[in-house]
């Protein structure tokens, strides 16, 4: 190789992702809010459902933009809606009206028909959810309109707590009251973040965080209950991801098999122990990792699709 054909250092630039906006679904009595990542011809729709007590912001770390799923997803030519889920954003003051999992289920699917209105959607929607944003996503699946979506990824979420964070969840898991503790809670919150070296430097204290909707504490518990009996109604593709150092729930080969043998129905089941990852998937140093990897299976589900033709309605 001559000194004229050398290579010199390439530096990568920023993420060039569509930046995200904020609208708001008039889906009339409550409102949806939701971080929205639109591209003028998508090549699909992804609808992304954050976990507990935070918000849409989960999904667009704006500090490290390679880390935000909005704009990964923009960039690789999907449009990416992250979903205020029902009793946070915009419908937090009217979360007593959305006691029954059915009415959350409704007014998702309505906030997102309201969002893609005369809009393309590509060859589908797909869903993709994290930790206690899974439980709404598994019952959206498992509806009858659920047959209509491409595929759906779940992550952060499993059926039995870790051992390190049993002091917490084992009671929520059992349908008791949460420990009220505050030595429980920053528990919690070190097993969320943990191990601290695979989350960039203030990821944690840019979170958006939010309070949680009183209907929330009891999805845990029902949540080990229902699993089974709603992944057995899935009949679309499924993605499920932990993180090799997740550890709120129990994680490993194991486990992940355990969750996947649930969705009898479903035609394909992937199962992915994403490395150098936490709890928190979409805002760790491995986030682009993780989210390549979902963009890829939704790729897949839409050629799918394609080649299988339009789904029923």
């Amino acid at each position: 190789m001559t000194a004229g054909n050398s290579l010199a250092p390439v530096t990568p630039a920023p993420f060039a992702g569509a930046a995200a906006v904020t609208r708001i679904a008039d889906t009339r009595p409550i409102p949806m809010s939701a971080l929205v990542s639109e591209v003028s011809r998508p090549r699909a729709i992804v609808i992304a459902l954050h976990g507990g007590a935070v918000t849409s912001a989960y999904f667009d770390q704006r500090t490290q933009p390679r880390q935000s799923l909005l704009r990964a997803g923009a960039a690789l030519g999907f449009t990416v809606i992250a979903l205020d889920r029902p009793g946070y954003g915009a419908s937090a003051p009217y979360a007593d009206r959305m006691a029954t999992a059915a009415s959350r289920v409704d007014l998702t699917y309505a906030a997102i028909d309201e969002f893609l209105a005369g809009r393309d959607r590509g060859v589908g929607v797909f869903v993709l959810a994290h930790s206690l944003g899974c439980a709404l996503a598994i019952q959206m699946a498992a509806d009858e309109r659920g047959r209509d979506l491409l595929g759906l990824e779940i992550s952060g979420i499993g059926l039995r707590p870790h051992a390190d964070a049993a002091t917490f969840m084992g009671p929520l898991t059992r349908g008791e009251p949460p420990v009220a503790a505050a030595a429980a809670r920053a528990n919690l919150r070190d097993l969320l973040w943990r191990p601290p070296h695979l989350y960039p430097a203030g990821a944690a204290a840019a979170l958006a965080l939010s309070s949680a909707p009183g209907y929330e504490g009891g999805d845990v518990g029902r949540w080990i209950g229902s699993f089974a009996g709603l992944a057995a109604r899935v009949r679309i593709p499924v993605h499920y991801t932990l993180g090799d150092h997740e550890r709120v729930w129990s994680s490993g080969p194991a486990a992940l098999a355990e969750v996947a043998a649930l969705f009898t129905a479903s035609p394909r089941v992937v199962t992915v122990e994403q490395p150098e990852a936490g709890h928190n998937l979409s805002l760790g140093l491995s986030a682009m990792a993780y989210h390549l990897k979902v963009l890829a299976f939704t790729e897949e589900c839409a050629l799918a699709r394609e080649h299988a033709g339009p789904a029923p309605h």
